[in-house]
């Protein structure tokens, strides 16, 4: 039966998350146990692609398996690999396993088996039983056989998306596609269907050669969309360079654009080339381009229109081949019409927008990135187990995110240092309660409370003008700051300011 049921969905045509999904239920209802998981070797670590009887944000995790012996001891072994219910060996599932939130998980038999494809290692399956003696002999000779069943439906997945790839794909070399492991630092976390879609129509304008505007809030991570976008392109095997428009001085923006030669100003001692040389051939990723002053604008303009640069201090053109990749958060169309910004420029750079969707409107994925910042600050922190309560998972799914992922990142670390400055215990599970989040406004309320009478507001004295107005300015600075994690630059642009003119308000104001 067992076999006939997998056998089934081989030979079915299925989205690759459901035929795994659908393989780790078949497999935990088989052996009558508490979880089972899927997970990927992408470098050093074990990324989780298909749970069942986990919690949804361990989908989010990534487990180093220098930090999981048990794990590390299933991945180097070829045969099925037991741990019998008094192993002293840490287990990476503690506080993650449903019905078990929060608590270590109670003497247990687990057993993994590592899985290959192609010659080459590709993951491990994991099974854990809450109860011992589940996993007896005929337990593991049975799962010895099912593996080859397992590593089939990974092949099948994989073919599926390498022809996938190849369809959307006229690239020459190999195809650049989600089923090719991504590097930590520009990996996208999530499953939501407005990510997803988000991703495909990614996946489809890398390969053009069509300048691509991003555009969303602070803290979306549109720096890790522009990386995908170049890793997908044709473009992938030469360099990105980031320009971040907004720290560049309007004295010193041209020869950081376009580069400048000797003697060009005083101080510029060497022939100098600037970012459009140094991308050549590659892609110059320009991030908060609504910030570059108007006089910039316009060179920037005359490169794109002709291809062609010239270093400050020189009449002699260059020719460069690069392809642009620009992104803000400010309304540009506004900017235009306001004067802001070149009408001319903004038609040049926006031939493809693409808008990435706020945190709020990602529906499940912030428990996804949750888990992944709850493991990151785990592994920082040396504790056992870090993971949220339920009360604290309602509170992230509710809360609106101003400042998105960013946003969420800072807080998971906020609370967990939180947690170990008031005595958590580097060998307890340590689980975070929604006071510890410190989330702002009434979506962060508990669960069901009534909301609370309106109490009338105490009349508050009359007080001069000037002092209301900079008591107004210091609460709106503060409350930016708070939201940006205390960086300066974002809340300067959520607040439509000039990050120096920021700067010298808060000094006159007396916060800093």
């Amino acid at each position: 039966m067992m076999e006939a049921l997998l056998l089934a969905d081989l030979v079915t045509e299925l989205p690759a998350a459901v035929r795994l999904q659908r393989l780790v239920s078949t497999l935990r209802g088989h052996f009558r146990c508490g979880a089972v998981a899927l997970l990927r070797l992408e470098g050093d670590h074990l990324r989780p692609v298909a749970v069942d009887g986990l919690v949804r944000e361990a989908l989010g995790r990534r487990f180093a398996v220098s930090q999981h012996p048990r794990l590390a001891t299933i991945l180097a072994r070829r045969e099925v690999t037991s741990f019998d219910h008094d192993s002293t060996l840490p287990d990476p599932y503690d506080g993650l396993v449903d019905g078990q939130v929060g608590e270590p998980l109670p003497v247990h038999d687990c057993m993994g088996l590592s899985l290959h494809v192609e010659g080459r290692t590709w993951g491990v399956l994991t099974l854990d039983a809450l109860q011992t003696g589940t996993f007896d002999a005929a337990a593991r000779e049975s799962l010895a056989r099912y593996g080859l069943l397992v590593e089939a439906a990974v092949r099948i997945t994989r073919l599926e998306q390498d022809n996938q790839a190849l369809r959307l794909s006229r690239a020459p070399g190999p195809a650049s596609d989600d089923s090719a492991p991504e590097r930590d630092d520009t990996e996208i976390v999530g499953q939501s269907a407005a990510l997803q879609s988000l991703l495909h129509e990614l996946q489809v304008v890398a390969d053009s050669e069509l300048p691509v505007l991003l555009l969303g809030e602070t803290g979306v991570g549109k720096e890790l969309f522009a990386r995908r976008l170049h890793r997908l392109s044709r473009r992938r095997e030469k360099p990105l360079v980031h320009v971040n428009c907004a720290a560049l001085p309007e004295s010193l923006a041209e020869s950081e654009l376009f580069g400048h030669v000797r003697g060009a100003f005083s101080g510029a001692t060497t022939d100098r080339p600037g970012r459009f040389e140094a991308a050549d051939g590659g892609t110059l990723f320009l991030d908060e381009v609504g910030e570059l002053p108007l006089p910039v604008q316009a060179k920037l303009l005359r490169a794109l229109q002709n291809g062609e640069i010239q270093r400050l201090g020189t009449d002699r053109p260059r020719r460069v081949d690069v392809r642009i990749i620009a992104a803000t958060n400010r309304q540009l169309r506004d900017q235009v019409r306001d004067g802001h910004f070149r009408a001319d420029l903004y038609h040049r750079l926006s031939v493809y927008p693409v808008p990435i969707p706020p945190l709020r409107e990602r529906e499940q994925d912030v428990l996804l990135l949750a888990g992944r910042f709850l493991e990151l600050n785990r592994a920082r922190l040396g504790l056992r187990s870090l993971r949220l309560t339920p009360a604290a998972e309602d509170a992230l799914l509710r809360y609106p995110w101003p400042g998105n992922v960013r946003e969420l990142e800072h807080v998971i670390g906020r609370a967990a240092l939180k947690a170990v400055s008031r005595g958590a215990a580097r060998q307890d599970i340590v689980s975070l309660p929604p006071e510890l989040l410190d989330l702002d406004g009434p979506e962060a309320a508990s669960p069901g409370a009534p909301p609370s009478p309106a109490a009338p507001a105490p009349a508050e004295p009359l007080r001069p003008l000037r002092e209301a107005v900079a008591c107004f300015e210091r609460e709106q600075i503060a409350r930016a700051l708070q939201a940006h994690g205390g960086q300066w630059a974002a809340a300067a642009r959520t607040l439509g300011l000039d990050a120096s003119n920021l700067h010298k308000l808060a000094r006159r104001l007396g916060m800093k």
